[in-house]
């Protein structure tokens, strides 16, 4: 069964039964990832709904795309949930997350993983996967950027949770690349796409980006509880109430579909992967949340 990328339709109980399944084939691919990888997924949080509710959201997000086509979203996705669990929550000091990152980036450019760390040796896989694409020579350094960008805005959390300091709204929004859907795009990015993309980037990486800030927000009114306990920032702690936050949030949508908008010809199953992935979590983040419980 084929499904066309269109952002707005509504998939049929057929369809459904066709993501869904794809879907089931994407969580068993991450629970053995968990399983080859067991020191980054041990915690309580890695929990099977997790997986579940990880790889619906890609497949939902893009039903015209096979799992395998999938594959390297829901690979860089879950590593990307590993990485911040060790960022957010086992790290204790700034030396140790700055050495998280300088391992992370030192693999991404090329070296060997790290002697008994799965977090690097799951990132060199995706990083030697991701190079068999005819895609990597132009995008590669894209995806070592997008890394870079997120590594940066979660060591800038950790510091501004560890000094004490509340950023505003506008500056927790100019660092939501530390929710890291810019850097499992590009990997998605690359995965499939089968040509020199060259003419797209620019313009792909400004939408993603703005979709990015949308997830965030999303993020955060579906999450407030869970990061009080936890300890996390949200952008309701920081003084904006949840009207404010949905309203920007509804500026934000709106801004994100206008530069999706002129994409829809050349880079049709991207500019709507990015427009209903920003639309899942519309939805998913009014109910639950991926984590598990601690």
């Amino acid at each position: 069964m084929t499904i066309q990328p269109d952002p707005a339709a509504r998939p049929t109980a057929a369809e459904c039964g066709t993501i869904c399944a794809g879907a089931g084939r994407s969580q068993r691919d991450m629970r053995e990832w968990a399983k080859t990888y067991p020191d980054l997924f041990s915690a309580k949080p890695f929990d099977a709904a997790l997986y579940s509710t990880l790889s619906l959201a890609m497949a939902f997000s893009g039903p015209w795309f096979t799992p395998d086509q999938l594959r390297m979203a829901n690979k860089t996705s879950l590593w990307a949930f590993g990485l911040d669990w060790l960022v957010d929550y086992a790290a204790t000091s700034r030396a140790e997350v700055e050495d998280i990152a300088r391992r992370c980036l030192d693999v991404a450019a090329g070296a060997p993983p790290f002697p008994g760390d799965d977090l690097t040796r799951m990132l060199a896989d995706v990083r030697d996967e991701l190079a068999a694409s005819p895609a990597f020579a132009a995008l590669g350094p894209v995806w070592r950027d997008e890394l870079r960008c997120m590594l940066e805005g979660m060591l800038a959390e950790w510091r501004w949770k560890a000094d004490g300091v509340t950023p505003t709204l506008d500056e927790y929004l100019d660092n939501a690349d530390n929710l890291g859907f810019s850097f499992a795009f590009t990997a998605h990015w690359i995965h499939v796409t089968g040509q020199d993309p060259v003419a797209g980037i620019g313009p792909l990486r400004e939408a993603g980006r703005a979709v990015q800030r949308v997830i965030r927000l999303l993020n955060d009114l579906g999450t407030y509880e869970r990061d009080v306990a936890w300890g996390d920032l949200n952008a309701l702690l920081l003084g904006a109430g949840r009207e404010e936050v949905e309203r920007r949030v509804a500026e934000l949508a709106a801004g994100a579909r206008e530069l999706l908008a002129p994409l829809r010809g050349a880079h049709p199953g991207l500019a709507a992967y990015m427009e209903r992935q920003m639309d899942f979590c519309a939805g998913f983040y009014q109910v639950g949340d991926y984590w598990g419980t601690l």
